[in-house]
């Protein structure tokens, strides 16, 4: 068997980001120490750390180092710097499309407001991605376990920058906090504005988690939606409507959804016909990147290149990239897998 082609080099869209959790290790070790922030061990001798979501004090834990690694954060340079960098690893790793996910209300008390913020990382997605090439904007999700009227508020900011560079609006956090029916007066507001609705859902919660966001929230795509695996009528419902199921294997296993990568159903959901789209989730907290999670998903499941060329195509059709961008990065993708692998010649060579 022939290696198989580089995935770094595989033209690939993100649509599953976090913004500080897109952070670099390094530049969190560098600006908690120019500003002598004291970071807990597992950020600094023993990251990535290891992490669990079995129950809410696993949960609090990972929001805790979240919310640390937020806090490092506190010029505009250092969103900007961000930014840049997230657009560089992207790069990087093949990336053509990149919608990086943020809740402007967890940074508006140090950067004079929602919206002021929202301005901020919007001329720094613009700044990024006129000096790396990477087509990028920007999903403003709203925190299930702050109040639905303060999504209201998101979901209103969201439409005002609609078409300036915001393409969608998210719901994040902790999925069995709150009720997820109770915003779906915000996601109505995000929908009467053309952008995408793309919650959070069928991931610790399961099956049910994902249908509700479907029912309640009209979701477009769903970030994880992994465990709709379980359900193959939800499966045949998700593939039907072409939901897209935004899927993080690194950090399903780092948070204990599922044991090992291998236990990650990524087969099922092809096999069924859903639209996939690999991402990377938290890479500061998780330790891995966009290509990472193609690679690994094919060491996992012994995933052929046409299989990872697919998942690739699903990722930009999924996207809200403009048509140039899509047709673009869908031709090249083909010009990928019609390259010759790696020892494909020496293979064909006569003894």
């Amino acid at each position: 068997m022939t290696a198989g082609r580089d995935v770094h080099t595989l033209p690939k869209a993100h649509l599953h980001l976090h913004f500080t959790g897109s952070m670099r290790h390094g530049t969190l070790l560098e600006l908690a120490a120019r500003d002598r922030i004291a970071l807990p061990d597992s950020l600094v001798e023993d990251w990535p750390p290891q992490l669990s979501a079995h129950d809410e004090k696993g949960w609090f834990r990972f929001q805790r180092l979240y919310d640390v690694a937020r806090s490092v954060l506190r010029t505009e340079d250092d969103v900007r710097r961000l930014v840049r960098e997230a657009a560089e690893d992207d790069v990087r790793d093949g990336g053509r499309w990149l919608e990086i996910q943020v809740d402007p209300s967890g940074y508006a008390a140090r950067f004079g407001g929602i919206s002021a913020f929202t301005d901020l990382v919007l001329d720094a997605v613009a700044e990024a991605s006129r000096e790396t090439g990477l087509g990028m904007a920007v999903v403003i999700a709203a925190n299930r376990t702050r109040h639905p009227l303060d999504a209201r508020t998101l979901a209103r900011l969201a439409a005002q920058y609609a078409g300036r560079g915001v393409v969608g609006f998210g719901l994040s956090n902790d999925e069995r906090r709150g009720r997820t029916e109770d915003f779906a007066g915000a996601f109505a507001i995000a929908e009467r504005a053309g952008l995408l609705l793309t919650p959070h859902g069928g991931e610790l919660l399961g099956p049910t988690s994902a249908a509700t966001c479907l029912d309640a929230l009209h979701a477009d795509r769903l970030g994880h939606g992994i465990r709709a695996s379980e359900d193959p009528a939800l499966l045949e419902r998700i593939a039907t409507a072409g939901v897209a199921l935004e899927v993080c294997p690194v950090s399903n296993v780092a948070l204990g959804v599922y044991s090992d990568l291998t236990s990650v159903p990524l087969p099922v959901l092809v096999e069924a016909g859903v639209q996939v789209a690999l991402g990377a989730d938290d890479p500061l907290l998780f330790g891995s990147r966009l290509a990472g999670q193609y690679a690994t998903m094919r060491a996992a499941h012994e995933l052929d290149d046409a299989t990872l060329a697919e998942l690739a195509r699903m990722s930009i059709r999924a996207s809200r990239a403009p048509s140039d961008v899509v047709a673009r990065t869908l031709a090249d993708i083909d010009s990928w897998l019609a390259a010759p692998a790696p020892g494909a010649d020496a293979g064909r060579m006569a003894p």
